[in-house]
């Protein structure tokens, strides 16, 4: 039997996450009928919930052996038992909450449990949510709900309060992304940090049309250091305001904007009016 500290980790997940994923193994034993995973980022949530998902059904290794048939279809996502919804690819609506309602009140198709995962979960309409709720009042035997999101507070409290949340370890805030290149987010990032601080020097600062992949880097490094902010650090640009602007909820506030100007890009808004958007908005709570 493979020890869950031991490497290669199956799914993706990393080293990093190993005393999260030893806490999850005995969760296994007597697994909750709804499980929150937050923190983290979106792939190592991702796998953390893949990899639960195949400590539930591999029949050949405790934990996981990530090579047999049953492991193998998982990480094809073709397993029978298996239902993954991705909120952060597209919206999760009604209709299929509805569907994952009436499956669950059946019992899984094999000996194992059936995995319904909802990734970025965060991503639920507000229909689709109170169908989730339902759903998780009348299941079947053998099945598990495991949602997915940066934060509990992105999500529905009564979801939450009928779930046991589980916290990966943050991002590294120690790493912040390079600079140089065509796509350098710095200069961006500066001038957000003096506007948010003055509220001068945001249009002046900000020179040509910004690309996606640069809003994107700007929209990462921020992430990385609101993370940095919930660790308990205060030395990044966004976490030094954060610590002196007074208001508990102004965190759960930016991480809601950061989704939806990440959503934006998806959907091909220009980036010069996403970041327009994130700069304006956010001056409203942590202006100096």
């Amino acid at each position: 039997m493979r020890s869950v500290n031991e490497s290669p980790f199956p799914f993706g997940v990393p080293e990093r996450q190993s005393h999260v994923l030893a806490g999850l193994d005995a969760l296994a034993r007597a697994i909750p009928q709804a499980l929150i995973l937050e923190g983290g980022t979106a792939d190592e949530r991702a796998a953390m919930a893949m990899w639960l998902a195949a400590r539930l059904n591999c029949r050949d290794a405790s934990p996981p052996c990530g090579l047999c048939p049953v492991c193998i279809q998982l990480r094809d996502k073709v397993f029978l038992d298996l239902q993954y919804f991705d909120g952060g690819a597209e919206t999760i609506k009604v209709a299929d909450m509805r569907e994952v309602r009436a499956l669950v009140g059946e019992p899984p198709r094999g000996s194992g449990w059936r995995v319904v995962i909802l990734a970025e979960a965060q991503g639920l309409t507000d229909e689709a949510a109170n169908a989730l709720l339902k759903a998780m009042e009348e299941p079947r035997p053998g099945n598990v709900f495991v949602l997915l999101s940066p934060q509990r507070e992105r999500l529905f409290p009564t979801l939450v309060s009928r779930s046991f949340v589980m916290t990966l370890a943050w991002p590294d805030a120690s790493l912040p992304l390079p600079a140089g290149g065509e796509d350098d987010p710095w200069p961006i990032l500066d001038a957000l940090a003096g506007f948010w601080r003055s509220g001068r020097g945001w249009f002046t600062g900000v020179k040509g049309r910004p690309s996606r992949l640069t809003a994107e880097r700007v929209l990462t490094e921020l992430s990385r250091e609101l993370a940095a902010f919930l660790a308990g650090r205060s030395d990044t640009p966004l976490s030094a305001r954060l610590s002196v602007c007074g208001d508990a909820d102004v965190p759960r506030r930016l991480d809601i904007l950061l989704a939806e100007c990440q959503e934006a890009l998806i959907a091909s808004v220009n980036p010069a009016v996403v970041l327009d958007r994130l700069a304006t908005r956010a001056y409203l709570w942590l202006r100096g």
